[in-house]
């Protein structure tokens, strides 16, 4: 019988691989090279730690049981002793670093790059299935060509303008394009900005409104030493961080009952003229309402035309930016208010690419505080610069640029308009369940949101439910609001792109069985508080 060769060579599945250790560079993969070996290996090089171990004859026990049928020469005794007992079928090979490798120091010995993807992979195939996370805001599918095209541009370093001028240049037609979505006056002319996502964006805008309230402060001989920013407690953790970070003091304007997003009457009560500026939100976390930024932009007008007090807004618009334009266009919150002065997008959310990718755009040129932006000279030219963060890949810039070329204006629409329809069927189908009681109805963004039924249960709640949901595979959080409705305990539904309605109906017979396994107890479930904390962005 011809003599069995292991397919580990990426050359020829027959050639033999060479056997010695990990080699330093000049070859770090010597392991892959082409031999004109022929003999087995000797028993010194097999007890090495060697980079392969093939055994070369796993099938030795039936070659044997015929060449003893044959009256042949059985193999040599060396040939013999190579192949452990144990391994007699499989593995057919040992690799190096099939072993334990240490979790938190770096091994003394690497190994053969299909040994460390196979231990990535398999460790990460204990995470939970992205198309069932129904907890995030962001994207989890795009199209096939698109995935080619992030693979061709992962290696470009957008920060390297002048050495990738077209996408630098793609990079401003998205801006641009954003400028115009939301009516800014001048959108050729206008200013903004790239980002990894909407915390950075965020950042840069509530720097931006410090900046010019010191810069108009000075001009004025007045203190500059205590700022505040004033925004509602179901604000993106972002703002808080945003405030810590920056010295700025929080202000909240509590969510009520009544009143589950920031009101102008709340926004008026707590600005004064240390006020940066007033932060609505387009989508909250907490529940996917959009907050009234024109009311709160005509309460601004009124205080400024009754007290000389000019507070600008910026719109945090992270979740809606991409939804509004396109499902409410008569709905008036961006660069149409003159008092709107910067607005933040996440790319990576309803702008239907994979993170982190993230817009900030000024209303004008003027709005963004020119000692903001530095110039670098060291890339290759003096490039001007604005942002957190500087090295990072340019695909999902492309891929944006993609979404807006691939789809446009109608196929944004249709998108999301399906996403909206898969969320307001699910959203009367729980509220027809007896336990829920719908909290928001997906009406803004494609989120709903449900709570427990008062006196329907003591036994479970809706942390157990999330639990229980998680052995299907679907992740959804449990959460309690903010102050002032800390004692609500809520489930939220995000529903993206690519969660379609064979996916919803085959969460609503797995969210029926939950309820009808919780049900089953005739005792209330042990509360582990480890599980409480499931809320997620």
């Amino acid at each position: 019988m011809k003599k069995f060769r292991p397919y580990f060579s990426p050359f020829n599945p027959y050639t033999p691989i060479k056997l010695e250790a990990y080699s330093s560079p000049y070859n770090l993969y010597k392991g892959y090279q082409q031999t004109n070996l022929t003999h087995s290996p000797s028993e010194e090089i097999l007890r090495a730690g060697t980079l392969w171990k093939p055994f070369y004859n796993p099938f030795y026990n039936l070659h044997v049981a015929a060449a003893r049928r044959n009256n042949a020469k059985c193999p040599p005794r060396r040939s013999r002793k190579i192949l452990p007992p144990e391994f007699s079928i499989n593995p057919l090979f040992i690799r190096n670093g099939e072993g334990s490798v240490p979790p938190f120091r770096m091994p003394d010995q690497g190994m053969v790059p299909e040994t460390a993807y196979k231990k990535i992979h398999d460790e990460i195939a204990l995470d939970g299935n992205a198309n069932l996370n129904l907890a995030t805001f962001v994207t989890t599918w795009m199209e096939p060509t698109a995935d080619r095209l992030y693979a061709e541009s992962f290696n470009k370093n957008l920060i390297d303008k002048c050495d990738y001028p077209q996408t630098a240049a793609i990079e401003d037609r998205c801006i641009r394009i954003l400028a115009d979505l939301w009516h800014s006056p001048r959108p050729q002319n206008t200013m903004g900005v790239s980002t990894t996502g909407s915390s950075e964006a965020c950042m840069l805008g509530g720097l931006a409104l410090k900046r010019r309230w010191q810069n108009a402060r000075k001009r004025q001989g007045k203190p500059i030493d205590r700022p505040n920013i004033v925004f509602s407690s179901a604000v993106q953790i972002v703002w808080k961080k945003f405030a810590n970070y920056w010295d700025v003091e929080p202000r909240y304007v509590n969510i009520t009952p009544d009143h589950p997003y920031m009101n102008p009457e709340g926004v008026l009560g707590a600005v004064d003229e240390n006020t940066i500026g007033v932060v609505p939100t387009l989508g909250l976390t907490y529940t996917g309402l959009y907050e009234p930024v024109e009311k709160i932009a005509d309460a601004l007008d009124d205080l400024q035309s009754r007290t000389g007090l000019d507070i600008p807004i910026h719109v945090d618009a992270a979740s809606g930016g991409l939804i509004a334009p396109f499902l409410q266009p008569g709905l008036v919150w961006d660069f149409q208010l003159t008092r709107v002065k910067s607005i933040n997008v996440s790319g990576h959310k309803y702008g239907l690419v994979y993170p982190g990718i993230g817009w900030i755009i000024w209303r004008e040129a003027e709005d963004l505080p020119v000692d903001l932006i530095f110039h670098v000279a060291y890339l290759g030219g003096n490039m001007p610069t604005l942002g957190l963060s500087f090295s990072r890949p340019s695909s999902q810039i492309l891929l944006q640029y993609y979404n807006f070329l691939r789809l446009g204006k109608a196929g944004y629409y249709q998108v999301q308009r399906t996403s909206k329809t898969v969320a307001r069927f699910l959203g009367k189908a729980i509220q027809d369940m007896k336990p829920f009681e719908l909290f928001t109805d997906g009406s803004d963004i494609p989120v709903i949101t449900f709570r427990l039924k008062e006196g329907y249960t003591a036994n479970w709640n809706l942390y157990n439910l999330s639990q229980q949901l998680r052995t299907f595979g679907w992740q959804v959080p449990a959460y309690s609001l903010p102050p002032d409705m800390e004692n609500v305990t809520l489930m939220r539904v995000v529903v993206r792109n690519g969660f379609s309605m064979n996916l919803a109906h085959l969460f609503l017979n797995n969210l029926i069985q939950s309820v009808s396994f919780l049900d089953s107890f005739e005792k209330p479930i042990p509360h582990d508080s480890n599980c409480d904390i499931s809320f997620h962005h």
